[in-house]
C-alpha cells in the first residue's frame, strides 16, 4: 500500500515525539515540518535526515497535499488548523484538547465524519498500558467511586514560558484536566451530572482574567464523584504534587509515585512507578482479609513510545476503517466537563450538564 504523506505542525515536545514515531513506522512518510520558531523546526529536520520546513500552516498544506496531518501546536490553533486539514481532504492527529469550545469541538466531529476522514485526539493515557490497568481495576472496587487526581508543575525558564503562552487561551485545569476527567469518565462509566471549581491567580506575569492554580470537583449520576487539581508556575509547591488514588467499596488502587522526578519531568506526568491495590473485605474478627498487592508496571513505555503507540492507533485506524465515533464523543465529551469548570470558577456557582 502506499505510504501515509503526513505534516507535521508544531515542533515542541510533543511534536517532536509524535515525528519520531512517524518515523519508526514504515507506512508513513513525513512530508514535512511546521512552527513559529526556526530552531525547532531545524532541529527537529536535522534528526530526522533533513526533512521540508516551513513556517506557515496553510503555506505547508498546499505546498505538501499530504494524506494525513499531526497537529502538535497551541491550543488556540487546534480548530482552525483540524478544520483546514479536513477541508484538504486529510485525516488528523490533533493533540488535546480538539477546541476551545464545545461547539466548536463538535463542528470539527461533524466536518470529519462528513467527510469520512479519521481524526484521532491525543488522549495519550488511553494507550498507555499501566493506565489501562488502573482504569480497569478501578473498574472492580463497586460504586460510587472517589477519585483523586492532580498534576502541579512547578515551572521556570522555557516551561514558565510555555506554560504563559498555553494560558492566553486556557488555565490548568483546563488544558491537563481533560486527559484525568476522561480517565474518571471511563472508569465510571457514568454520565457527570455537574462540576464546580475553585482557583487563583498566583502570578503578576499571567493576564488578570486568567488563573494558574486550580481544582475542579465532578459528580456522576451513578453517585461517584472526583476532583483534579492543576497549577503552573514557579512558586508550585513539590510537596504532593501528583496524586492518582481512586477508592470504592471494595477498596482502593493508587498510582505509587516511586522514581519520580521532579514536577516539571515530562516524562513523569505519565508515568506510573506501580499500582498499590488495597482490598476492603473484613475476616469475622475484623482483620483484613487480603494483604495489600503491589502490581509492578517496571515495562511501561516512556513519553516517545507512549506516542508511538497512539500513532499506530492512527494508522489502525486509517487502514482499517476504524469506527471513531465513541473516542470523538469522549473527547467532547471531556472537554464539556472542564469548560464547564472553567465556568464554575468565573461565577463561583455550580454547573449542571
Amino acid at each position: 500500500m502506499n505510504k501515509i504523506k503526513v505534516l507535521v505542525a508544531g515542533c515542541g515536545n510533543m511534536g517532536t515525539s509524535h515525528a519520531r514515531a512517524y518515523r519508526q513506522l514504515p507506512e508513513f512518510e513525513i512530508a514535512g515540518l511546521v512552527s513559529r520558531k526556526p530552531e525547532s523546526r531545524e532541529k527537529l529536520s536535522h534528526e530526522l535526515g533533513g526533512l521540508p520546513t516551513f513556517s506557515d500552516f496553510g503555506a505547508a498544506l498546499a505546498s505538501t497535499q499530504p494524506d494525513a496531518v499531526s497537529i502538535n501546536t497551541y491550543p488556540d490553533t487546534h480548530a482552525a488548523y483540524v478544520w483546514q486539514s479536513l477541508k484538504a481532504n486529510a485525516h488528523v492527529f490533533v493533540e488535546k484538547p480538539l477546541a476551545l469550545t464545545v461547539d466548536e469541538a463538535q463542528s470539527l466531529v461533524d466536518l470529519a465524519q462528513k467527510s469520512r476522514k479519521k481524526m484521532v485526539v491525543g488522549y495519550i493515557l488511553r494507550v498507555h498500558p499501566a493506565w489501562a490497568k488502573f482504569v480497569s481495576i478501578a473498574q472492580t472496587l463497586g460504586k460510587p467511586l472517589v477519585m483523586r487526581m492532580n498534576l502541579n508543575q512547578q515551572s521556570s525558564g522555557e516551561q514558565w514560558y510555555t506554560h504563559k503562552q498555553l494560558m492566553n487561551s486556557m488555565s490548568p485545569i483546563v488544558d491537563c484536566g481533560v486527559h484525568y476527567v476522561d480517565i474518571m469518565c471511563m472508569m465510571t462509566g457514568a454520565a457527570p451530572v455537574s462540576v464546580c471549581a475553585i482557583g487563583a491567580r498566583l502570578s503578576d506575569e499571567i493576564d488578570t482574567k486568567m488563573y494558574n492554580y486550580g481544582q475542579l470537583q465532578v459528580r456522576f449520576d451513578d453517585g461517584s464523584v472526583g476532583w483534579y487539581e492543576a497549577g503552573w508556575g514557579p512558586m508550585m509547591s513539590e510537596t504532593a504534587f501528583f496524586v492518582k488514588d481512586v477508592i470504592g467499596p471494595g477498596g482502593c488502587v493508587s498510582i505509587v509515585e516511586k522514581g519520580k522526578g521532579a514536577s516539571d519531568d515530562v516524562e513523569g506526568h505519565s508515568k506510573t512507578g506501580g499500582l498499590l491495590l488495597h482490598r476492603s473485605q473484613l475476616d469475622p474478627e475484623g482483620n483484613f482479609v487480603n494483604k495489600d498487592e503491589m502490581i509492578s508496571t517496571a515495562d511501561e513505555p516512556d513519553h516517545d513510545g507512549l506516542c508511538l503507540l497512539e500513532q499506530a492507533y492512527f494508522l489502525k485506524a486509517i487502514r482499517e476503517n476504524m469506527d471513531l465515533t465513541a473516542h470523538l464523543n469522549d473527547a467532547v465529551n471531556s472537554l464539556k466537563i472542564v469548560l464547564a469548570a472553567d465556568e464554575s470558577f468565573r461565577t463561583g456557582v455550580t454547573v449542571a450538564l
